[in-house]
């Protein structure tokens, strides 16, 4: 298949998921859209998952490319794999989750849709996921097609619950992950700096994932603080950085950020490990410092109690 017959590349960064990287392999097998590569991001397996892929090469009517990088975090592994896409558009599917026959189809109709004048104002189509039951995770959206921001979505429509789309390589290569910052990032830290640049989504009431709990995955569990801290601050000093304006829509939300900046900020000046987050993404908001000091009382009882269990 030539670069220009492949709209789409399906991203998938793996570490040690071979057994249920099949589940993604056989949702691929069965897309009715076929203008795709399936790019796996392997972060350093120990498990047979080369060898997995190495067979699905050799039978599988779509193309597929596997990457090999020493262990350093999904975020990188996803950064790697969009500097390798030869798509349009990027498909980030994790290793344990499939999508339906129709997904990628979907997409694109929905992609098309946008007068072909308007999109490069565009730069995802985002849909909805669901349980194998067929049960909706999360919320819909208020109305079957909104053009809108990922963080107007997320604050002013309020909109919970895991979501699933593509979006534009080419932008993506511009807005990577932070590499600089050890362990979990939020993935909300990127799509809302794409939104800050001005970029829309399309965001569509149709199901283009099942989603599947599966046990160990960091998507599917709470968060533990641990090795975390630095992407749990991140998260924090993003929101009273850059957000305060939707104060009130969340503003229990936004409380609870300012409590939880003083939280992971004690974690990280007491952890003795590099605090990268702490001189690079300083809280400059006059409001959000203010907001900061009202709830420090609470932030510091939350250390506190995380100390008393054990956390560090």
């Amino acid at each position: 298949m030539t670069d220009s017959a492949i709209f789409f590349t399906v991203l998938t960064p793996t570490y040690n998921r071979a057994a249920t990287l099949l589940r993604v392999y056989e949702s691929l097998s069965r897309q009715t859209c076929r203008a795709f590569e399936w790019v796996v991001v392997d972060d350093g397996s120990t498990d047979n998952t080369h060898a997995a892929v190495l067979a699905w090469q050799a039978q599988a009517d779509f193309p597929i490319r596997y990457v090999w990088q020493n262990n350093q975090h999904k975020k990188t592994a996803f950064n790697r794999g969009v500097r390798e896409a030869r798509g349009q558009l990027i498909v980030g599917l994790d290793s344990d989750d499939e999508m339906p026959p129709d997904a990628l189809e979907i997409f694109r109709k929905a992609w098309e849709s946008i007068p072909a004048g308007r999109r490069d104002a565009y730069v995802a189509v985002t849909g909805l996921c669901a349980r194998p039951d067929g049960s909706i995770v999360g919320d819909r959206y208020p109305q079957d097609v909104l053009d809108s921001t990922a963080v107007d979505v997320y604050f002013r429509y309020r909109v919970k619950g895991e979501k699933f789309g593509c979006m534009r390589t080419d932008v993506l290569r511009r807005f990577p992950f932070p590499e600089d910052v050890a362990g979990f990032v939020p993935e909300s830290l990127v799509w809302w700096a794409i939104a800050r640049a001005g970029y829309l989504s399309r965001f569509i009431n149709q199901v283009v994932r099942v989603y599947h709990d599966t046990p160990g995955g960091l998507s599917r569990s709470a968060v533990s603080v641990g090795n975390n801290a630095q992407g749990l601050y991140l998260l924090a000093w993003d929101m009273l950085q850059h957000h305060l304006a939707f104060f009130r829509y969340r503003p229990r939300e936004f409380l609870m950020a300012a409590a939880r900046y003083t939280r992971f900020r004690l974690h990280l000046k007491n952890s003795g490990l590099p605090t990268t987050a702490l001189k690079a993404y300083r809280l400059t908001n006059k409001v959000g410092r203010l907001m900061v000091a009202l709830m420090w009382p609470l932030g510091y009882a939350l250390y506190r109690r995380d100390r008393r269990r054990g956390v560090v």
